[in-house]
């Protein structure tokens, strides 16, 4: 019989082998390893899946095979385990798709929408340039970084990056020097938004993970508060690795092309108004759950502090932006259409990520970590957390599917294991290990280096670098907050 940790190393070679040797697309990867995985999965480890320890215990015997007759105050439990283990694995792979899908669709379709609107009603330039003002010539990469993380919270990490850079090219012209301290300033904000705030699929669905233990408020509160301390680190590495290296600015004859053509615009929207669109979500979902721990109740309450409810609101402030600072509906319907379709395939591979997880639970995987781990140990799963979300994230280039992998094989250890400190920590670990290491295999590391005119050699020693120190800084910022303020 097949156990977890073979079925575990199974599934994740897939998921490496189909993305980095034969080039799939990740929700074609994420699928192939679930099927395969759910398909091998014994059907004893799917009857012990559905079972608590107690009900293992009195259905089970101690040589592992299942008591006959079956003790009548189990025998509800018996049943669920039973029908759980005659289900066919391709119904359990869509059944887990369906459910994962139903949990983050809405979300990520409304924040796709939201970004976009940003992007072209000018919302996000308007931004930027104030953030710029407020800090001054000298303070810019500040205000690159606190602009990049702004906007990382509902704009993916490529758009952001498209946008901000032709401003630090534009600095670097003006001042004839700092070329890589803007560029890791940028990246800085933009690469720790992407991986620790909702609405971004990476923390989101990770959050699907931890059910009840986690909330989206919570997650996006941490993630504000432990993105802030890395991204302070990388922006004091971004100024040493500025005194030492001296990258010079080389043009790209693509780059051109590359960039999104801008809309035509009327005035821009003033910075109350770009910022209500981002603020909105953290506002009412954060303030639900602050309520909440307080003791504060009420149906308006939960209504506006539910996360679909709030981004959706989010999103119809980000359109009415839109149709206010364009000339034309016709632009605003496009955008809208053109959002929902990217987001679209962030769904797919964050539902297929979510099945993945579901049918790695199945195995019992977390059972077997989590035994390894108990008591006073439960810290230990810190940086394991860290570590797993790390390896994968190395092995095969996506942070988003590292997330999504490692959480589907942390979450379940927070359930099983009774922790000294809450299991948010356990999902900003998973967030901060999935920031090492860039390199060849990440499209981000490319995309990087042809936008900056930098050699993979001068991208790994400068960007992947400050990457690993940020999300060493994060592992830090998150083991003594564990210890010192465990929030249970």
């Amino acid at each position: 019989m097949l156990g977890p940790a073979t079925l575990l190393f199974v599934g994740v070679l897939i998921v490496v082998i189909g993305i980095i040797g034969l080039k799939w697309h990740p929700f074609i990867a994420l699928t192939v390893a679930s099927l395969t995985v759910a398909a091998l999965t014994p059907t004893e480890l799917l009857y012990r899946s559905v079972l608590s320890g107690e009900e293992r215990s009195a259905l089970i015997a101690a040589d592992g095979s299942r008591l006959n007759p079956v003790p009548r105050e189990f025998a509800a439990a018996h049943a669920s385990a039973e029908k759980k283990s005659g289900t066919w694995f391709v119904k359990r792979f869509t059944a887990a798709l369906g459910e994962g899908c139903g949990r983050i669709a809405l979300i990520i379709a409304m924040a796709a929408v939201i970004g976009r609107c940003l992007l072209d009603s000018g919302g996000a330039k308007r931004i930027v340039d104030s953030l710029m003002r407020l800090f001054g010539v000298k303070g810019t990469p500040f205000a690159f970084a606190a602009s990049a993380f702004t906007l990382g919270i509902p704009v993916f990490f490529d758009t952001v990056f498209y946008l901000l850079m032709p401003l630090g090219k534009a600095m670097r012209k003006e001042t004839g020097k700092h070329y890589l301290l803007y560029i890791l300033t940028i990246v800085a904000g933009a690469t720790m938004a992407h991986s620790l705030v909702p609405p971004t699929p990476g923390p989101l669905t990770v959050v699907g993970f931890f059910g009840d233990q986690v909330s989206i408020g919570s997650m996006m509160l941490g993630g504000i508060i432990v993105g802030s301390f890395t991204v302070s680190v990388g922006i004091a590495y971004a100024y040493w690795a500025d005194r030492r290296w001296e990258i010079p600015l080389r043009e790209d004859p693509d780059f051109g092309a590359a960039k999104r053509e801008e809309r035509e615009q009327t005035s821009p929207p003033s910075l109350s108004l770009s910022l209500l669109p981002i603020i909105l979500p953290i506002i009412l979902i954060g303030g639900e759950s602050i309520l909440t721990v307080a003791g504060v109740s009420h149906p308006a309450i939960k209504f506006f502090g539910d996360q679909n409810i709030a981004l959706l609101i989010s999103a119809a402030t980000a359109v009415l932006l839109l149709i206010r600072h364009t000339p034309a509906g016709e632009s605003t319907r496009e955008a809208v259409q053109e959002a929902l379709a990217s987001g679209g395939t962030i769904i797919l591979i964050t539902a297929a990520g979510s099945a993945f997880g579901a049918v790695l639970k199945d195995t019992g995987i977390a059972e077997l970590i989590s035994s390894s781990v108990e008591g006073s140990q439960t810290l230990m799963l810190i940086p394991i957390a860290y570590l797993v979300t790390a390896l994968i994230r190395t092995a095969q280039g996506s942070a988003t599917v590292a997330m999504i992998t490692a959480g589907g094989m942390v979450a379940p250890l927070a359930v099983g294991t009774e922790l000294s400190y809450s299991a948010l920590y356990l999902a900003l670990a998973i967030g901060c290990g999935s920031k090492p290491i860039s390199w060849a295999n990440d499209s981000g590391f490319w995309v990087i280096g042809r936008m900056t005119g930098m050699t993979p050699l001068e991208t790994f020693k400068t960007v992947s670098v400050m990457m690993i120190i940020m999300s060493l800084a994060g592992l830090a910022v998150i083991l003594l907050g564990a210890v010192f303020l465990p929030l249970v």
